[in-house]
């Protein structure tokens, strides 16, 4: 049975386009933030719950469970309820969930009400990618995907400032409010707009033995991933436990899946050599973007002393060529090969960071800024591209299937590239430490100099020891972070040649993407 999708409604014209459109990235704006917003803040709302902060983290942990699980389900669930539909409800439940989670009296109340909003933001943004496409024409649909890019980009960068801010200035509660007026606002323009471009629903009886099995194991590797340097690893019982279950649980669901007509997620996607290349080129690529959007900050403020507002407005300046960008990229998409536009972007990636791998201890912020900039061009032509090549060729009724997988392994790639990263980062940290120190005591004329100098300034031994001690920790911990750039440029490098792996069909690539066949 061959399914309507709002891919077959005519395009929408003038105002109800940029309404719509408008509408569509706010909601994909108040999601992504949503999950960056709350990072910043955890200090305010351990401390004032009075818990402490690495109880304050599961505020992060249960929303990204939650989230995981829910995103690959969003195909099935269109299906059964129709895209509108499903839309409107998750935002209108993304709403109230905010609300519960600022009137939050404890940290229960608060980890509940997280795991509501991260379940129901879960179909929030690839439906929002698939209604975008449905609303252009076929000809315009990589600026459709453009201006998606575009929120999903500059949300993280949104959120730390933010919620810095809204922290400091007003209380924690209101880094959660402000989703009410934006989730009503969005609520009342998609109504107005899409409620006569709804897809056709059909009745799929539910997989619940696959639903089960994907609850397991995504829970599972998500509390590893969060909880795996808190307990240092594999040196902990309960991390052993939860990998074995994700590994056993990934395993069974995978086989299972392959095995069911009506499958919850649907595996055969990666059948494809465009969509299977492409996904695994975003989301190696994510992970080390990621993950260096988490070591960067934690470097300035624990290492260089920056403030969390400082360290902010370095990491900021990320927003500048990808807003200025993503349209440009937009129009030239469907002239140019989608392919070479994503290899520049994993080129310019490595320059990046083979220009950050050359940090030392007494960086200024003009070098800290530059590279900063130039992962903002990256982004802008990572994100449109690849995304066109992963849809390239998908039949409409499969876009949200296509569209909830890809942004499901895109984001646990996301979390499994902070955990990586930061734990080799502590890691080598640890190694350059021992190597620097074997330098140190007595028979070292340099170190015995140093410690006489520093107490010819009126310094105790044990306090000089513990000042050379302190710098020695600055530079290792700084020569492990430039490792890790290191490493992410050539990983960069190295994602190229799955680029050309894809064959996206010239031209037609942005039309499927629209789905107008």
């Amino acid at each position: 049975m061959s399914q309507q999708t709002s891919a077959t409604y005519p395009p929408l014209k003038g105002s109800q386009l940029s309404m719509g459109t408008l509408a569509l990235s706010l909601a994909v704006f108040m999601n992504v933030l949503d999950s960056s917003i709350a990072n910043v803040s955890i200090p305010a709302i351990s401390g004032n719950l009075g818990v402490s902060p690495q109880q304050g983290t599961w505020v992060i942990t249960s929303f990204a469970v939650a989230n995981a699980i829910s995103i690959p389900l969003t195909g099935w669930l269109t299906t059964q309820f129709g895209q509108v539909r499903l839309f409107m409800t998750s935002i209108l439940l993304f709403v109230l969930s905010s609300w519960l989670c600022g009137m939050a009296p404890n940290i229960e109340m608060l980890i509940a009400a997280r795991v509501l909003q991260g379940a129901v933001a879960g179909p929030m943004i690839p439906l929002s990618q698939s209604l975008l496409l449905g609303s252009y024409p076929p000809s315009k649909s990589s600026m459709a995907l453009a201006l998606w890019g575009m929120t999903t980009l500059v949300a993280p960068i949104m959120g730390p400032l933010l919620g810095g801010w809204i922290s400091d200035n007003y209380s924690w509660p209101w880094i959660f409010y402000i989703n009410i007026p934006i989730g009503l606002f969005t609520v009342w323009a998609t109504w107005s707009i899409y409620r006569k471009r709804e897809s056709s629903i059909k009745a799929i009886p539910i997989d619940k033995v696959g639903l089960f099995l994907l609850m397991i194991w995504v829970a599972a590797l998500q509390l590893m991933l969060d909880k795996g340097k808190e307990l240092d690893w594999f040196n902990s019982g309960e991390i052993i436990l939860l990998t074995v279950i994700a590994a056993v649980g990934f395993i069974y669901f995978v086989i299972w899946e392959l095995g069911q007509d009506h499958p919850v997620v649907d595996l055969s996607l990666f059948k494809g050599r465009n969509f299977s290349a492409g996904v695994i080129a975003i989301s190696i690529g994510y992970g080390l973007f990621f993950g260096s959007l988490v070591i960067m900050p934690l470097w300035l403020q624990t290492q260089l002393s920056y403030t969390a507002t400082e360290a902010g407005k370095v990491m900021a300046p990320v927003g500048i060529f990808a807003i200025i960008l993503s349209p440009v990229i937009g129009k030239i998409l469907p002239k140019v090969d989608a392919r070479r536009v994503a290899s520049l972007a994993f080129i310019l990636f490595a320059i990046v960071f083979f220009m950050r791998s050359r940090f030392t201890t007494d960086v200024d912020t003009m070098s800290l800024m530059i590279p900063t900039l130039l992962q903002g061009a990256a982004m802008s032509m990572f994100f449109i591209p690849l995304t066109s090549i992963i849809l390239s060729g998908q039949s409409p009724d499969k876009i949200p299937a296509a569209s909830g997988l890809s942004n499901f392994v895109r984001i646990m790639c996301g979390g499994m590239g902070a955990s990586i990263m930061t734990t080799m980062w502590d890691s080598r940290t640890t190694m350059h430490h021992a190597h620097i120190t074997e330098n140190t005591g007595s028979s070292y004329p340099v170190f015995v100099q140093s410690v006489q100098g520093l107490m010819q300034q009126g310094m105790p031994e044990p306090a000089a020891h513990a000042v050379i001690d302190r710098v020695i920790s600055v530079q290792a911990s700084t020569m492990a972070a430039t490792d890790i750039f290191y490493m992410a440029a050539w990983t960069f490098l190295a994602l190229i040649s799955l680029v050309w792996m894809t064959r996206p069909k010239k031209s037609s690539a942005p039309i499927d993407a629209g789905g107008a066949h």
